[in-house]
């Protein structure tokens, strides 16, 4: 690799950096100082953000110093930032390699935002894309997985995947450039340095090809990515239905599908659902069925999948509505009370009653088993749990269901009725409006 190959790689792929500013993360290897010094032949507008992740003593140190000198011998602002990783992992129980990652990547986007660079460059190159590829497969993957690394991904971008570490290596040696080694790098208890060291050079002997063959199939996979996701747009639009956050999938539509398994995958893959055979399993489910990842819950409800976040602790929560105040937010919206004098045309999201009868403070919560109301335009009274089954609400539905209550009696089931026990009379001196 050459100074004139990478340029030809910038202006013909990644234009945008020439007008750009950005940060380059540096750690003081070989691969991020090449990369510092190939940008800065070229007269990029960048700056540099270096790690100091105090995992091996005096040789970190060691490494921000050099760092810091290679800022000022090219003229270049530098950021540093030292972190706690042990302690992070520990906290967060995450391996020191996952804590230094996370720490990593959230500063240099916090940099980034803070100070308006507009991209981040890291320096992963081709054997790092083959290494990632063998993660991938070790532990189990879909498509994505082996379509490797991306070249870019938001705000950040790799710039060296097309290129070699001997490509990169044989570049600083010509130039004379100067970088340090991580010791830790030698070490093959992580899988990486294992793949590194004692599984991929192999490969290369046997092939000397491997690398540039793997670059073409990993190129042909892309491409056939490719194929599929216009393939899933089209079947998106005729099978999802989106609204208020929740995502509904016809199963009738699913089930004429080729493959069903392969389809509710690729729709649903970016919802951290792991038992994917249960998953298929709910398109011949009995309604009520449900299958949970770390965030989201998929539940069969008669023809519909419907997928939903999981609740947070303030979901859970009542709120409530001191006399003399006019409005209360909670996580659906917010209710507005108002004095009228007369009634003019309800809806779902509007009840009159009588200002009267309310006993403050007022609340609004959950519903929760064993409530009941008397539905306004009956005499009697329901179960909750009746009304909701006579409603035909979904699961889902029927959990973001908040209730108004009046010292612990149902004024308003919020969007759906109000309580008969609150509604105007003849009798009423004061008609209150409550909307949401």
């Amino acid at each position: 690799m050459t100074q004139i190959d990478f340029e030809n790689h910038i202006h013909k792929n990644l234009s945008f950096l020439t007008k750009s500013k950005f940060l380059i993360a540096i750690s003081g290897g070989m691969d991020s100082v090449v990369l510092t010094h190939l940008c800065h032949n070229l007269k990029l507008n960048f700056a540099l953000a270096h790690c100091n992740f105090n995992l091996r003593g005096a040789e970190s140190d060691a490494d921000e110093d050099f760092v810091l000198e290679i800022a000022e011998d090219l003229d270049l602002e530098v950021f540093v930032e030292s972190f706690d990783t042990e302690t992070y992992a520990s906290k967060n129980n995450l391996s020191i390699q996952m804590a230094a990652r996370e720490l990593r990547y959230n500063w240099f986007h916090e940099l980034a935002d803070q100070l308006n660079f507009d991209y981040i460059l890291t320096a992963h190159h081709a054997d790092d894309n083959l290494e990632t590829f063998f993660i991938n497969i070790m532990r189990g993957t879909g498509l994505d997985g082996l379509t490797g690394i991306p070249e870019t991904n938001g705000k950040l971008v790799r710039p060296l995947l097309p290129f070699s570490h001997t490509a990169l290596q044989l570049f600083a040696n010509n130039e004379k450039i100067v970088w340090r080694n991580d010791s830790s790098n030698a070490s093959t208890k992580y899988l990486r340095n294992k793949l590194r060291h004692d599984v991929i050079p192999i490969l290369k002997e046997m092939n000397p090809q491997f690398l540039q063959n793997f670059q073409k199939t990993q190129t042909h996979i892309q491409e056939s990515v490719e194929i599929i996701d216009d393939a899933l747009v089209r079947i998106q639009k005729k099978i999802v239905h989106t609204s208020n956050n929740v995502i509904q999938l016809d199963v009738k539509k699913l089930q004429q599908l080729s493959n069903p398994k392969v389809y509710l995958y690729q729709l649903l893959k970016g919802f951290q659902f792991t038992e994917w055979d249960d998953v298929y399993q709910l398109l011949y489910a009995q309604s009520g069925k449900f299958v949970l990842s770390k965030t989201h819950r998929l539940v069969k409800d008669r023809t519909t999948l419907i997928l939903t976040e999981l609740p947070t602790d303030e979901d859970e929560n009542s709120f409530n509505l001191e006399e003399g105040e006019t409005q209360i937010a909670f996580p659906i919206g917010q209710l507005l009370l108002e004095n009228v004098t007369e009634i003019r045309e309800t809806s779902a999201t509007s009840i009159y009653v009588d200002k009267d009868l309310l006993k403050y403070p007022l609340s609004v919560r959950k519903w929760k088993k064993g409530d009941y109301f008397y539905p306004f335009g009956m005499a009697g009274k329901k179960k909750l749990s009746k009304f909701f089954k006579d409603e035909k609400l979904s699961l889902p539905e029927k959990e973001q269901t908040w209730l108004l209550c009046s010292n612990n009696q149902i004024v308003w089931v919020i969007g759906l009725r109000a309580d008969n026990r609150f509604k105007v009379t003849n009798n009423t001196n004061q008609i209150q409006k409550i909307s949401i």
